[in-house]
């Protein structure tokens, strides 16, 4: 994700954090400071939020891990204000799996609780707590056990994109069509989120803004499964572009625009000798034309994390790949022979046809 800081690696995934966190701790130290509340109590917020982050960090990890038993990679982690980002290569078709793996976060909290509770129970009588707004040593733990307890709850409520709402396709799933189970558990969520919204405007504001990620989500989840489940059974030797621009890695992002203005391509391949070794795509040369110049060579500006997929792969699980990756532009090979690219438009045109070819 741009705009993110590495904070390095763990189990070979690559663990990040979004600059707007920032925002957040600021926020907090600055609402301390306005309320009258001392450094120490301001160290103790901060504290707090950190503490809950890494939490955060240890349920996404809980999907990431499961996910590998079953073969699936996690490209990253990303902690944001609103929570953290497991990218996983993939969701498991099989619904006993994406179950096991929707589960495998919020059970991480559940531990969490578990492993809290005696310490709540032997140093603080959780009877006579009566402000848990301002953070102290005296109710941390309270606090990060309660807080561990919602994110639980609230991450299996049967919405998209959640864990719930994975956990309800699963369980749909066992009985009928993927898709079709998709559909019923987006609607379902949907729903929910819509009674978010409405509680936000009498409520709590912040509601609003969580009934609408949840309908976005749900609707680019729904969309990705109706467009997964229509490729299904077609070969990428199907969609192939075998008419293709491609360029030299000498020459320069001038020769680039010009290529991008005086054609149709918007993205290229880039060449060495005649045997491709990255590609460029339109906003990289805008980026380069911004930071660099026009006599920025390509070698320098090109994306050189190149993709190769075989012409006679499932065209289902390329899409899906496409739509997670950073790079959406791809070479195809049949009997180590080029004979084309790939891109995510090319897939979504394909699938325009074939959606009005069935209408």
């Amino acid at each position: 994700m741009k705009y993110s800081l590495s904070l390095g690696t763990i189990f070979g995934i690559k663990v990040q954090i979004h600059w707007s966190f920032l925002i957040l701790l600021g926020w907090i130290v600055m609402k301390n400071m306005r309320s009258g509340s001392g450094t120490e109590q301001t160290l103790w917020s901060v504290l707090f939020i950190l503490t809950i982050f890494l939490c955060v960090t240890m349920h996404e990890f809980g999907h990431a891990l499961a996910a590998r038993k079953f073969g699936i990679k996690t490209k990253d982690i990303t902690l944001l204000p609103i929570g953290g980002l497991a990218r996983l290569e993939s969701i498991p078709e099989k619904p006993k799996e994406e179950l096991i793996v929707a589960l495998a976060g919020p059970l991480v909290n559940v531990v969490i609780v578990a492993v809290i509770y005696p310490f709540v129970h032997f140093t603080m009588d959780i009877a006579n707590v009566k402000q848990l707004e301002s953070i102290t040593s005296n109710n941390f733990i309270f606090n990060l056990m309660v807080i561990n307890l919602w994110l639980a709850i609230f991450n299996l409520i049967p919405a998209f994109p959640m864990d719930g709402g994975r956990v309800l396709r699963a369980l749909l799933a066992m009985k009928i069509q993927r898709h079709k189970a998709t559909e019923i558990a987006v609607r379902i969520g949907q729903l929910a989120a819509v009674g978010f919204v409405i509680l936000g405007f009498f409520s709590n504001p912040f509601l609003i803004f969580i009934g609408l990620f949840i309908i976005m989500g749900a609707q680019a989840e729904l969309e990705m499964t109706k467009s997964g489940y229509m490729l299904k059974g077609i070969i990428l030797k199907d969609v192939v572009m075998k008419n293709y621009e491609s360029i030299d890695e000498n020459e320069t992002i001038e020769t680039a625009v010009n290529k991008l203005l005086n054609g149709q391509s918007k993205n290229f391949l880039v060449t060495k000798n005649q045997q491709p070794i990255g590609t460029l795509s339109r906003d990289e040369i805008i980026a380069a034309l911004q930071t660099s110049g026009n006599k920025l060579s390509i070698l320098s500006a090109m994306n050189k994390d190149l993709i190769a997929f075989d012409a006679n792969q499932s065209i289902d699980a390329i899409y899906q790949a496409m739509v997670t990756s950073k790079n959406q532009f791809a070479t195809v090979y049949e009997n180590k022979i080029l004979i084309g690219t790939v891109d995510l438009e090319n897939i979504l045109e394909y699938l325009m046809v074939k959606n009005a070819q069935t209408k």
